[in-house]
């Protein structure tokens, strides 16, 4: 049957990209007028539907899932902006499918917003989820932290096939005892990387109180055994494997593990045993997710753009890219994609940026920054608000150096905007 909302929704994308508008906005429209449209479009995919959810990490996990799928040999749809409300996926999909409201995929991968994913799998009832970990995040839009996993447990309620688990994250773990029918995997790791992975309540716990006593651990499909600097050690079906990587960060080499053990349990389910030689190849090739540890060239040196939101993965990224002998620049907005309450930087520990201290701050939030920064002992250079002129005066004042930035989400947005002015930057559509 020919629908009148697929045509409509492609001349409205069109014409919102030719005035530079947001990419959701065909989404929102087509589901006003067609609530049907994206169950209807991905329920005729042979391979069915797999949503990745979680409080860190789904853009850059997703983007591995996908590159991992198509390593063998499969059509995967996604949503690759990283708009992850359910609006986002139906104007990715007016992206894709054709006139007649067809798609040409084997499967979908999609990065869903925790909130936004119980909307969508109540339309599209997924054949796979992945639920990454539940951390304090955005606390003036969820609420209590019980509240996000109730959120992810719903996602593995409406799950037909297989769900897959974080088995260091005892609120993700835990979903495995609501679960009946779909079969469950778990992802982990080694007992030598757990400090570095602390669960939300280990990061709250007051210093020198004890911790309770772990649970005996379900088998993990999935273990990361090492992280080098440049290559990483999984653990799979009784042997250790070792990969070269170019994503960077340890909380994306986790997040790795994850991927695999989705992608092994979509190529199993789906016909012959998984590829692993070949996921493992295709993983050593993935690069980060845009803004996600993303490293681009101004002035013949590198400048890394690192996404933070909260407070664990603010921590991560600190440890994960050391400030030595590079500029730093923070730029912390509080829109509403970013989270509006922004007291979680007083759980972060920036005592890593004393000795160089951080060279620039902006963002509507950039003298919140400076006050915690000051408490840390942190100097600063200089405080602008306005992001395009404080990164044109972070880059022109350190010329001579690789460069930072650590960046919430919609000042991330606008500092690759100013980027794309003066160096390659990846168009994301």
């Amino acid at each position: 049957m020919f629908y009148f909302s697929v045509p409509l929704g492609k001349l409205v994308r069109r014409v919102s990209r030719l005035r530079g508008g947001g990419s959701a906005l065909p989404g929102l429209v087509v589901e006003k007028i067609d609530p049907g449209f994206m169950r209807r479009t991905l329920s005729t995919l042979p391979h069915g539907v797999a949503v990745v959810s979680g409080t860190n990490g789904k853009t850059t996990t997703t983007k591995m899932v996908v590159e991992l799928l198509e390593s063998q040999g499969l059509k995967v749809f996604t949503n690759r902006t990283g708009s992850n409300f359910t609006r986002g996926v139906a104007a990715a999909l007016l992206g894709e499918v054709d006139w007649r409201g067809r798609l040409n995929a084997d499967v979908a991968v999609l990065e869903l917003d925790e909130a936004h994913a119980v909307h969508f799998v109540n339309q599209v009832p997924p054949r796979y989820c992945l639920l990454l970990n539940v951390l304090r995040d955005q606390l003036d839009r969820f609420g209590e932290i019980d509240k996000t996993a109730q959120l992810l447990q719903h996602i593995a309620s409406k799950t037909t096939g297989t769900v897959v688990l974080n088995r260091e994250d005892p609120r993700v773990a835990r979903i495995a005892d609501t679960v009946s029918g779909p079969e469950v995997l778990y992802f982990g790791l080694d007992d030598s990387l757990l400090s570095t992975f602390p669960n939300d309540d280990e990061m709250r716990a007051a210093p020198g109180s004890p911790v309770p006593s772990a649970p005996a651990k379900p088998h993990a499909d999935v273990v990361l055994r090492r992280v080098g600097a440049a290559d990483a050690d999984f653990e799979y079906d009784g042997v250790t494997a070792t990969t070269a990587m170019k994503l960077r960060g340890v909380y994306n080499i986790f997040n790795a593990a994850a991927a695999l053990t989705l992608a092994r349990a979509i190529a199993v389910r789906d016909g012959a045993l998984a590829d692993n030689e070949g996921l493992l190849t295709a993983l050593s090739e993935v690069a980060p997710a845009f803004g996600r540890g993303e490293s681009l060239v101004v002035d013949g040196l590198p400048l890394d753009l690192v996404l933070v939101k909260n407070p664990s993965g603010f921590r991560l990224g600190l440890k994960s890219f050391p400030a030595a002998g590079y500029a730093t620049m923070i730029a912390i907005n509080d829109n509403y994609a970013d989270g509006r309450d922004m007291s979680w930087l007083w759980d972060v520990e920036f005592d890593t940026l004393r000795e160089g201290g951080v060279d620039q701050l902006s963002g509507s939030r950039a003298y919140d920054m400076a006050l915690r920064l000051q408490y840390d002992d942190v100097a600063i250079g200089a405080v602008d608000t306005e992001i395009a002129p404080a990164l044109a005066s972070f880059i022109s004042g350190a010329r001579d150096k690789p460069k930072r930035v650590f960046c919430t989400y919609t000042a991330m947005l606008a500092i690759r905007r100013e980027l794309s002015k003066i160096t390659t930057v990846e168009v994301v559509s």
